[in-house]
């Protein structure tokens, strides 16, 4: 049976869920009329997956029904959408129905594209073959990190967008921490294939981490993006992007960024920009050409990079803007393009680079954030998951 709601939003993640309690906590009256899709049971905090492949925190604890954290007065549908029909107001279902709506708010997020490097569907899991992009393989990412005894330990950065930046990075850090601690560092040789020309591409955040790859002696090869496993010979195949080169890097450990694109019922849809990403005002987050829609999030076609701390700020402005629709006012809220990265480079380190567009530093903390801070760390262990369950979640920060 079809049905119409108010509000739609596709997406039930950092993104859908704060919206949609904002939305609700802003106007009682749209009780009832606010529903939320997506087929998933299960939420995560993935920011903390960082941590447990690195041994400082617990899988179970990132996993939260999806039921529990829906805000009092949105409707689930636990269907997945299927495509868009924006021209009508219609998203259609995996289950073929049809749902309605006055407004969509688009916050599908990103998509992992395991079969965009050749072999790593087969080998991930297993013969050294990490990666903290899933839930399932999380902790077998520290098994190996635990478990390694020297050789080469192996970290990607693909050639697309990724969720949090700075996560490939980040790990790598804690992995050489840990070989460090445990007596295995000498005969290990950290090896960064990034697809990136450079450690971040924030200058003053660019500065700290390049000395922290300096001082840990990291082997960074930049440009350089994972096309292959080998997982029967333990090679990794990097493609050089400006010359098209190839090269062949044996490893004893490798944990994989894998690519990461759009999901497919945005990129062939109306709403799609040429990237294949939702075509949003990068201010306001309206669509560019049907003003009723609205998207944040990972599925955002917004130069600035794709993180939670963005959602964070991006919620606000959507609701507003929609709200304002609603009452039939100007819109006048505007994102600037706000972006954090909290940069573990340790245990018990970490840099916070905090930004907006055009790669402006735009930091929340009286001091210089392009330091190595252990306060930093233990704000992002401690005090963030609890920001995000009990506050950003429920629309109140």
């Amino acid at each position: 049976m079809n049905k119409h709601y108010r509000v739609v939003i596709v997406g039930g993640g950092s993104a859908g869920i704060s919206t949609a309690a904002r939305l609700l906590n802003g106007m009682k009256t749209l009780a009832e009329e606010v529903a939320i899709i997506d087929p998933a049971k299960s939420h995560y905090y993935q920011p903390l997956w960082t941590l447990v492949g690195g041994g400082a925190a617990k899988k179970e604890d990132t996993e939260r029904s999806m039921e529990e954290l829906i805000p009092t007065g949105a409707i689930l549908i636990q269907q997945a959408a299927t495509s868009f029909d924006p021209a009508n107001n219609i998203v259609q279902l995996g289950n073929r129905e049809e749902i309605s709506y006055d407004y969509l708010i688009v916050a599908a997020g990103i998509e992992i594209h395991w079969g965009g490097v050749k072999g790593l569907k087969d080998a991930i899991g297993k013969g050294g073959v990490c990666s903290n992009y899933s839930y399932q393989y999380t902790d077998y990412t520290w098994e190996v990190i635990r478990t390694f005894k020297g050789g080469n330990a192996v970290f990607t950065h693909p050639a697309t967008p990724v969720k949090c930046g700075g996560a490939p990075q980040k790990i790598m850090y804690l992995a050489e921490d840990h070989f460090s601690r445990t007596g295995i560092r000498n005969q290990t040789s950290v090896i960064f294939g990034s697809a990136n020309p450079a450690i971040f591409d924030v200058q003053k955040y660019r500065d700290i981490l390049e000395k922290v790859v300096a001082r840990k002696m990291i082997d960074a090869r930049f440009r350089q993006n994972l096309i292959e496993i080998r997982a029967d010979k333990k090679e990794a195949i990097f493609e050089n992007l400006d010359t098209s080169e190839q090269t062949v890097v044996n490893y004893d450990m490798i944990h994989v960024t894998p690519p990461m694109r759009a999901p497919s019922f945005i990129s062939n849809s109306p709403l799609a920009s040429e990237a294949g990403w939702v075509d949003v005002h990068p201010y306001t987050l309206q669509h560019q050409t049907y003003e009723n829609v609205f998207a944040l999030g990972d599925c955002a076609d917004l130069p600035t990079s794709k993180t939670g701390a963005a959602i964070r700020k991006q919620a606000p402005v959507v609701v507003k803007n929609v709200m304002s629709l609603i009452k039939k006012e100007p819109m006048n809220a505007i994102y600037d393009g706000y972006s954090s990265c909290p940069l573990v480079t340790g245990y018990n380190s970490l840099v916070l680079a905090e930004f907006k567009y055009d790669k402006i530093p735009s930091e929340s903390f009286p001091v210089n954030q392009a330091k190595e801070r252990r306060s930093m760390y233990i704000m992002k262990k401690d005090l963030l998951p609890i920001m995000y369950w009990d506050g950003m979640l429920k629309g109140i920060m």
